[in-house]
Protein backbone atom coordinates (compact mmCIF):
# COMPACT_ATOMS: atom_id res chain seq x y z
CA UNK A 1 0.00 0.00 0.00
CA UNK A 2 1.15 3.35 -0.81
CA UNK A 3 -0.59 6.54 0.08
CA UNK A 4 0.63 10.67 -0.39
CA UNK A 5 -1.59 13.28 0.85
CA UNK A 6 -3.98 14.62 -1.64
CA UNK A 7 -2.65 18.15 -2.01
CA UNK A 8 0.62 17.27 -1.08
CA UNK A 9 2.86 20.47 -2.40
CA UNK A 10 5.45 19.06 -5.22
CA UNK A 11 7.87 21.48 -3.84
CA UNK A 12 8.30 20.17 -0.44
CA UNK A 13 10.26 16.92 0.92
CA UNK A 14 9.06 14.07 2.06
CA UNK A 15 9.71 11.45 5.07
CA UNK A 16 8.81 7.49 4.67
CA UNK A 17 6.78 5.89 7.14
CA UNK A 18 7.38 2.45 6.41
CA UNK A 19 5.34 -0.79 7.49
CA UNK A 20 4.26 -4.50 6.09
CA UNK A 21 1.04 -5.89 6.63
CA UNK A 22 2.22 -10.01 6.35
CA UNK A 23 2.67 -11.83 9.85
CA UNK A 24 4.56 -15.02 9.71
CA UNK A 25 1.52 -16.80 11.40
CA UNK A 26 -0.36 -19.23 9.15
CA UNK A 27 -4.05 -18.61 8.00
CA UNK A 28 -6.48 -20.11 10.70
CA UNK A 29 -4.20 -18.73 13.55
CA UNK A 30 -6.83 -16.29 14.70
CA UNK A 31 -9.14 -19.36 15.32
CA UNK A 32 -6.91 -20.49 17.74
CA UNK A 33 -5.44 -17.61 19.17
CA UNK A 34 -7.74 -14.25 18.94
CA UNK A 35 -7.05 -11.19 19.19
CA UNK A 36 -7.59 -9.94 22.87
CA UNK A 37 -7.49 -7.34 25.36
CA UNK A 38 -6.33 -8.22 28.82
CA UNK A 39 -6.15 -5.08 31.01
CA UNK A 40 -3.39 -2.89 29.38
CA UNK A 41 -1.88 -5.44 27.34
CA UNK A 42 -2.98 -6.43 23.39
CA UNK A 43 -2.43 -10.05 22.80
CA UNK A 44 -2.66 -12.02 19.14
CA UNK A 45 -0.71 -13.29 16.07
CA UNK A 46 1.10 -10.40 14.51
CA UNK A 47 0.04 -7.72 17.27
CA UNK A 48 3.43 -7.24 18.33
CA UNK A 49 5.34 -7.63 15.11
CA UNK A 50 3.41 -5.11 13.76
CA UNK A 51 0.15 -4.42 13.59
CA UNK A 52 0.74 -2.10 16.99
CA UNK A 53 3.06 0.16 14.51
CA UNK A 54 0.28 0.12 11.79
CA UNK A 55 -1.96 1.82 14.35
CA UNK A 56 0.44 4.33 15.34
CA UNK A 57 0.54 5.56 12.17
CA UNK A 58 -3.21 6.00 12.01
CA UNK A 59 -3.27 7.44 15.53
CA UNK A 60 -0.39 9.88 14.69
CA UNK A 61 -1.87 11.43 11.28
CA UNK A 62 -5.47 11.14 12.93
CA UNK A 63 -3.82 13.59 15.79
CA UNK A 64 -2.19 15.82 12.75
CA UNK A 65 -5.33 16.24 11.39
CA UNK A 66 -7.38 17.29 14.29
CA UNK A 67 -5.01 19.42 15.76
CA UNK A 68 -4.21 21.36 12.37
CA UNK A 69 -0.44 20.71 12.73
CA UNK A 70 2.09 21.52 9.46
CA UNK A 71 4.30 18.89 8.80
CA UNK A 72 7.04 20.95 6.73
CA UNK A 73 8.24 17.50 5.85
CA UNK A 74 5.57 15.21 3.66
CA UNK A 75 4.63 12.00 5.49
CA UNK A 76 4.56 9.34 2.73
CA UNK A 77 3.11 5.49 3.79
CA UNK A 78 4.67 2.50 2.41
CA UNK A 79 3.45 -0.97 3.71
CA UNK A 80 4.16 -3.98 1.90
CA UNK A 81 2.93 -7.85 2.59
CA UNK A 82 6.31 -9.48 1.71
CA UNK A 83 8.56 -8.29 4.62
CA UNK A 84 8.63 -11.62 6.69
CA UNK A 85 10.34 -13.31 3.36
CA UNK A 86 12.86 -10.58 2.64
CA UNK A 87 10.69 -8.11 1.05
CA UNK A 88 11.55 -9.86 -2.86
CA UNK A 89 9.24 -7.65 -4.47
CA UNK A 90 8.87 -4.84 -2.53
CA UNK A 91 12.66 -3.89 -2.33
CA UNK A 92 12.80 -2.16 -5.39
CA UNK A 93 9.79 0.26 -4.29
CA UNK A 94 11.75 0.93 -0.91
CA UNK A 95 15.00 2.32 -2.08
CA UNK A 96 13.11 4.39 -4.65
CA UNK A 97 11.14 6.24 -2.11
CA UNK A 98 14.12 6.00 0.03
CA UNK A 99 16.16 7.97 -2.17
CA UNK A 100 14.03 10.72 -2.31
CA UNK A 101 13.35 10.83 1.27
CA UNK A 102 14.11 13.31 3.85
CA UNK A 103 14.66 10.49 6.01
CA UNK A 104 12.48 7.27 7.19
CA UNK A 105 10.64 6.25 10.17
CA UNK A 106 10.37 1.98 10.47
CA UNK A 107 7.55 1.14 12.44
CA UNK A 108 8.94 -2.63 13.68
CA UNK A 109 8.57 -3.28 16.92
CA UNK A 110 10.84 -1.66 19.94
CA UNK A 111 13.69 -3.73 21.04
CA UNK A 112 13.60 -5.37 24.51
CA UNK A 113 11.27 -4.57 27.58
CA UNK A 114 12.54 -0.97 27.62
CA UNK A 115 11.25 -0.46 24.05
CA UNK A 116 14.81 0.51 22.59
CA UNK A 117 14.81 2.17 19.26
CA UNK A 118 16.61 0.22 16.61
CA UNK A 119 19.96 2.78 15.31
CA UNK A 120 21.52 -0.47 13.90
CA UNK A 121 20.94 -3.21 12.53
CA UNK A 122 22.85 -6.33 11.66
CA UNK A 123 23.30 -7.09 7.60
CA UNK A 124 21.56 -11.00 6.91
CA UNK A 125 23.02 -13.45 4.57
CA UNK A 126 22.10 -16.64 2.81
CA UNK A 127 24.73 -18.82 1.32
CA UNK A 128 23.88 -22.34 -0.02
CA UNK A 129 26.71 -24.89 -0.04
CA UNK A 130 26.71 -27.58 -2.70
CA UNK A 131 29.04 -30.60 -2.53
CA UNK A 132 29.22 -32.97 -5.26
CA UNK A 133 31.58 -36.30 -4.74
CA UNK A 134 31.17 -40.03 -6.26
CA UNK A 135 28.68 -42.52 -5.63
CA UNK A 136 30.29 -45.85 -4.67
CA UNK A 137 29.58 -49.34 -3.04
CA UNK A 138 30.29 -48.55 1.22
CA UNK A 139 31.69 -52.04 1.43
CA UNK A 140 32.56 -53.37 -1.49
CA UNK A 141 34.44 -50.63 -2.93
CA UNK A 142 34.39 -47.57 -0.89
CA UNK A 143 37.96 -46.48 -2.23
CA UNK A 144 36.64 -45.28 -5.37
CA UNK A 145 34.09 -43.26 -4.47
CA UNK A 146 34.48 -39.45 -3.00
CA UNK A 147 31.80 -38.67 0.21
CA UNK A 148 30.37 -35.60 -0.34
CA UNK A 149 29.32 -35.76 3.51
CA UNK A 150 33.01 -35.90 4.68
CA UNK A 151 33.41 -32.78 2.79
CA UNK A 152 30.77 -30.90 4.09
CA UNK A 153 31.82 -31.24 7.71
CA UNK A 154 35.29 -30.02 6.59
CA UNK A 155 33.14 -27.10 5.11
CA UNK A 156 31.03 -26.50 8.76
CA UNK A 157 34.03 -26.20 10.68
CA UNK A 158 35.55 -23.70 8.44
CA UNK A 159 31.97 -21.88 8.37
CA UNK A 160 31.50 -22.41 12.36
CA UNK A 161 35.25 -20.81 12.53
CA UNK A 162 34.26 -17.64 10.53
CA UNK A 163 32.25 -17.27 14.21
CA UNK A 164 33.77 -13.67 15.73
CA UNK A 165 31.41 -12.66 19.00
CA UNK A 166 33.50 -9.96 19.84
CA UNK A 167 32.66 -8.46 16.35
CA UNK A 168 29.33 -9.14 16.66
CA UNK A 169 29.69 -11.73 13.45
CA UNK A 170 27.39 -15.32 13.37
CA UNK A 171 27.55 -17.58 10.71
CA UNK A 172 25.20 -20.31 11.71
CA UNK A 173 24.88 -23.59 9.80
CA UNK A 174 21.34 -24.02 9.87
CA UNK A 175 20.25 -27.21 8.04
CA UNK A 176 22.22 -30.12 6.13
CA UNK A 177 21.14 -32.62 4.26
CA UNK A 178 23.17 -35.54 1.22
CA UNK A 179 23.22 -38.75 0.34
CA UNK A 180 21.52 -41.75 -0.98
CA UNK A 181 21.59 -44.71 1.59
CA UNK A 182 23.33 -45.49 4.35
CA UNK A 183 25.29 -48.54 2.00
CA UNK A 184 26.29 -45.98 -0.38
CA UNK A 185 29.57 -43.63 -0.40
CA UNK A 186 27.20 -39.61 -0.68
CA UNK A 187 27.67 -38.31 -4.03
CA UNK A 188 26.12 -34.78 -2.69
CA UNK A 189 25.01 -33.14 0.47
CA UNK A 190 24.00 -29.75 1.06
CA UNK A 191 24.10 -26.61 3.69
CA UNK A 192 22.01 -23.68 4.51
CA UNK A 193 23.66 -21.28 5.84
CA UNK A 194 22.98 -17.74 8.09
CA UNK A 195 25.42 -14.73 8.28
CA UNK A 196 25.05 -11.33 10.36
CA UNK A 197 27.48 -9.33 10.26
CA UNK A 198 26.98 -5.59 11.79
CA UNK A 199 28.86 -3.60 9.22
CA UNK A 200 28.80 -3.57 5.62
CA UNK A 201 32.63 -3.95 4.89
CA UNK A 202 32.62 -7.42 7.35
CA UNK A 203 29.18 -8.51 4.89
CA UNK A 204 31.74 -7.67 1.58
CA UNK A 205 34.44 -9.80 3.29
CA UNK A 206 32.75 -12.67 4.55
CA UNK A 207 30.99 -12.93 1.22
CA UNK A 208 34.60 -12.90 -0.24
CA UNK A 209 35.91 -15.52 2.36
CA UNK A 210 32.89 -17.93 2.19
CA UNK A 211 32.98 -17.88 -1.47
CA UNK A 212 36.86 -18.53 -1.76
CA UNK A 213 36.43 -21.93 0.46
CA UNK A 214 37.91 -24.93 -1.29
CA UNK A 215 37.43 -28.70 -0.98
CA UNK A 216 40.16 -30.69 0.68
CA UNK A 217 38.62 -33.99 0.04
CA UNK A 218 39.62 -35.17 -3.45
CA UNK A 219 37.79 -35.94 -6.75
CA UNK A 220 34.74 -33.75 -4.87
CA UNK A 221 33.64 -30.53 -6.40
CA UNK A 222 31.94 -27.24 -4.29
CA UNK A 223 29.17 -24.97 -5.48
CA UNK A 224 28.25 -21.75 -3.44
CA UNK A 225 25.65 -19.77 -3.87
CA UNK A 226 24.66 -16.46 -1.77
CA UNK A 227 25.63 -13.10 -0.66
CA UNK A 228 24.41 -10.55 2.24
CA UNK A 229 21.16 -9.54 0.86
CA UNK A 230 20.29 -7.02 3.51
CA UNK A 231 23.07 -4.69 4.03
CA UNK A 232 23.99 -3.33 7.41
CA UNK A 233 21.95 -0.96 9.06
CA UNK A 234 25.03 1.19 10.50
CA UNK A 235 25.61 4.00 12.87
CA UNK A 236 25.90 6.22 10.55
CA UNK A 237 26.14 10.09 11.26
CA UNK A 238 22.60 10.86 9.39
CA UNK A 239 21.01 8.26 11.74
CA UNK A 240 22.42 9.66 14.73
CA UNK A 241 21.59 13.03 14.04
CA UNK A 242 17.69 11.46 13.25
CA UNK A 243 18.18 9.72 16.63
CA UNK A 244 18.83 12.96 18.48
CA UNK A 245 15.68 14.39 16.99
CA UNK A 246 13.77 11.41 18.71
CA UNK A 247 15.75 11.65 21.97
CA UNK A 248 15.54 15.26 22.23
CA UNK A 249 11.09 14.64 21.16
CA UNK A 250 10.74 12.07 23.76
CA UNK A 251 12.57 14.46 26.30
CA UNK A 252 9.42 17.07 25.60
CA UNK A 253 7.19 14.08 26.32
CA UNK A 254 8.96 13.13 28.92
CA UNK A 255 10.37 9.80 27.97
CA UNK A 256 13.75 8.64 28.76
CA UNK A 257 14.56 7.07 25.11
CA UNK A 258 17.76 4.44 24.46
CA UNK A 259 18.86 3.45 21.10
CA UNK A 260 20.22 -0.41 20.27
CA UNK A 261 21.36 -2.51 18.18
CA UNK A 262 19.14 -5.42 16.40
CA UNK A 263 20.62 -8.61 15.43
CA UNK A 264 17.26 -9.23 13.13
CA UNK A 265 16.57 -7.18 9.52
CA UNK A 266 14.15 -5.16 8.58
CA UNK A 267 13.55 -2.79 5.42
CA UNK A 268 14.84 0.11 7.74
CA UNK A 269 18.27 -1.84 6.32
CA UNK A 270 17.56 -1.13 3.04
CA UNK A 271 16.52 2.89 3.65
CA UNK A 272 19.29 3.29 6.01
CA UNK A 273 21.57 2.81 2.53
CA UNK A 274 20.03 5.76 0.92
CA UNK A 275 18.55 8.44 4.07
CA UNK A 276 18.21 8.67 7.78
CA UNK A 277 16.56 5.66 8.93
CA UNK A 278 15.11 5.37 12.43
CA UNK A 279 14.15 1.53 13.23
CA UNK A 280 11.54 0.08 16.09
CA UNK A 281 9.27 3.10 16.60
CA UNK A 282 6.90 0.52 16.91
CA UNK A 283 4.69 -0.64 19.79
CA UNK A 284 6.49 -1.95 22.83
CA UNK A 285 6.30 -5.73 24.10
CA UNK A 286 7.38 -9.06 24.10
CA UNK A 287 7.42 -12.08 22.00
CA UNK A 288 7.81 -10.99 18.12
CA UNK A 289 7.20 -14.64 16.38
CA UNK A 290 6.34 -16.29 19.52
CA UNK A 291 2.55 -17.83 20.89
CA UNK A 292 2.90 -15.47 23.68
CA UNK A 293 3.58 -11.91 21.15
CA UNK A 294 1.99 -8.78 23.29
CA UNK A 295 2.19 -5.50 23.38
CA UNK A 296 1.46 -2.80 26.01
CA UNK A 297 -1.24 -0.46 25.51
CA UNK A 298 0.46 2.76 27.70
CA UNK A 299 3.62 2.06 26.36
CA UNK A 300 2.51 2.26 22.81
CA UNK A 301 0.43 5.49 22.85
CA UNK A 302 3.00 7.21 24.22
CA UNK A 303 5.07 6.19 21.13
CA UNK A 304 2.15 7.34 18.62
CA UNK A 305 2.80 10.81 20.66
CA UNK A 306 6.91 10.33 19.91
CA UNK A 307 5.94 9.86 15.94
CA UNK A 308 3.82 12.36 16.06
CA UNK A 309 6.16 14.95 17.44
CA UNK A 310 8.84 13.43 14.85
CA UNK A 311 6.13 13.64 11.58
CA UNK A 312 6.10 17.96 12.84
CA UNK A 313 10.09 17.84 12.85
CA UNK A 314 11.65 20.24 10.44
CA UNK A 315 13.59 18.91 7.37
CA UNK A 316 17.21 17.21 8.22
CA UNK A 317 18.88 17.10 4.83
CA UNK A 318 20.68 20.70 3.59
Amino acid sequence: MFAVPADRPKSRPSQLLLGHFDTVWPVGTLHDRPFSINGNTIHGPGSFDMKGGLAQIVLALGAIRDLELETPVVPVIFINADEEIGSRSSTRYIRWLAQHADRALVMEPALGTRGDIKTERKGIGRFTVTVYGKAAHAGLDPESGASAILELSHVIQTLFALNDVERGITVNVGTIDGGIQPNVVAPHSKAVVDVRVPTVADGKEIERVIHAIKPTTPDVRLHIEGAIGRLSMESTPRNQRLWTLAKEAGTELGLDLHQARAGGGSDGNTTSQYTATLDGLGPVGDGAHAVHEHFLIDKTLERAALLTMLLISPRMQD
